[in-house]
């Protein structure tokens, strides 16, 4: 049962749970879901596939050979095995052979978004939908980064198969909503769409930039007077925690968590720590009146725009997450159990406890790491 989505969606996003769900598809309008149910709700386990993908949108990093020869193989097999599936790229002067011209706001509804790069491509594939709901993300690692990329590129066959079969899973990875304000308090516009507020994936973060002076920040919960920060402020999903956030000290957090995490840039107070916020908060930074400089503004690592003393950006959570389909998708054993040496066989649900003990190498000593590098070279 699924007791916060609507059934009038025009794309087929079958949740609007954290959890790892069933994937299922259907051609109707998904409506935004209240901030305070956008990440809550039960988990659907048997959600079969209505309708499969018609229209793939392929987002790559630069194109380097390897991704290059990928695509090509990508574009080969969809043509030969779903002929009567649509595939565009972005609007870009290399769009690869066999792909439509693509490009945000255009008519055409995208069903699924291939990724094919590190952790920045996904973020940047979540830009490309700033007005409303995203499609389901198949995420094929080709970067430096992996927290966030569960396919290798071998796999894509099989990746697309469980995807078309409805036997995908999906989690939802919340993304943050934030408003800027002027000091009189009026709405800034968006330079990408104007009324519509910034759609973040990983964290928004305020910092002194190149000003040598202390920024002054107040933090406002809820409308409530938090405190006083100094020298800078992250803002960051449950995806986010391992990005800037975690090397400023904060917090890992699980993904399904429904939660906003604060985390101070060199604080000057000892007492101020990273605090972690239930998803239905509020949170307003405004830079003090007694600021002796502007603080600069970075979304997702790409830098916005400055706000000025007076000014304030709120943040709350997005009602438009972006929904990951898992490596669980996939059934072979061999492909992601023995021969990554996991203990923990396929199927499971929760993928992101063996990433990130991959990742970052827990129950490895110092010498374990040295040799795990050296036979690697």
């Amino acid at each position: 049962m699924l007791s916060t989505f609507s059934r009038t969606c025009r794309r087929g996003i079958a949740i609007s749970t954290p959890f790892p769900t069933s994937l299922s598809w259907s051609r109707c309008t998904q409506k935004p879901l209240s901030r305070a149910m956008s990440m809550e709700g039960s988990v659907s386990i048997a959600n079969y596939l209505i309708h499969p993908p018609r229209s793939i949108l392929i987002v790559n990093k630069l194109r380097t050979q390897p991704v290059i020869l990928a695509i090509d193989a990508f574009l080969e097999h969809v043509q030969a095995t779903y002929p009567s599936v649509r595939v565009f790229h972005e609007d870009r002067s290399d769009i690869p052979h066999g792909a439509e011209v693509w490009h945000p706001g255009k008519a055409d509804p995208i069903d699924l978004v291939v990724t094919l790069g590190g952790d920045g491509t996904i973020l940047h594939a979540s830009s490309l939908f700033s007005a409303g709901a995203v499609p389901p993300v198949l995420s094929f690692s080709m970067g430096t980064l992996g927290f966030l990329l569960p396919f290798h590129i071998d796999d894509f066959a099989k990746a697309l198969e469980s995807v078309f079969q409805g036997k995908a899973t999906i989690l939802n990875r919340m993304r943050l909503a934030c408003t800027f304000y002027d000091e009189n308090l009026v709405k800034k516009k968006n330079n990408v769409d104007d009324g519509i507020d910034w759609q973040v994936m990983n964290e928004i973060a305020l910092h002194r930039g190149s000003s040598p002076h202390l920024n002054t920040i107040d933090i406002y919960v809820d409308g409530q007077h938090l405190t006083e920060a100094s020298d800078g402020l992250i803002i960051s999903t449950p995806t986010g925690s391992t990005a800037y956030s975690l090397s400023a000290g904060g917090p890992i957090v699980h993904p399904s968590l429904s939660a906003l995490v604060m985390t101070p840039i060199c604080p000057r107070s000892l007492s101020f720590r990273p605090l972690v916020f239930p998803s239905s908060s509020s949170i307003t930074l405004r830079i003090g009146d007694r600021s002796r400089a502007p603080a600069g503004v970075s979304m997702d690592g790409r830098t916005s725009h400055v706000l000025q003393p007076g000014e304030s950006v709120n943040i709350q959570a997005s009602p438009y997450p972006v929904p990951c389909i898992n490596r669980s998708s996939i059934s072979d054993e061999k492909s992601y159990g023995i021969q990554q040496g996991e203990g923990a066989g396929p199927g499971k649900e929760d993928d992101w406890v063996r990433d990130i003990n991959n990742l970052l190498q827990y129950n490895a000593t110092f010498r374990s790491k040295a040799l795990l590098r050296h036979s690697r070279t």
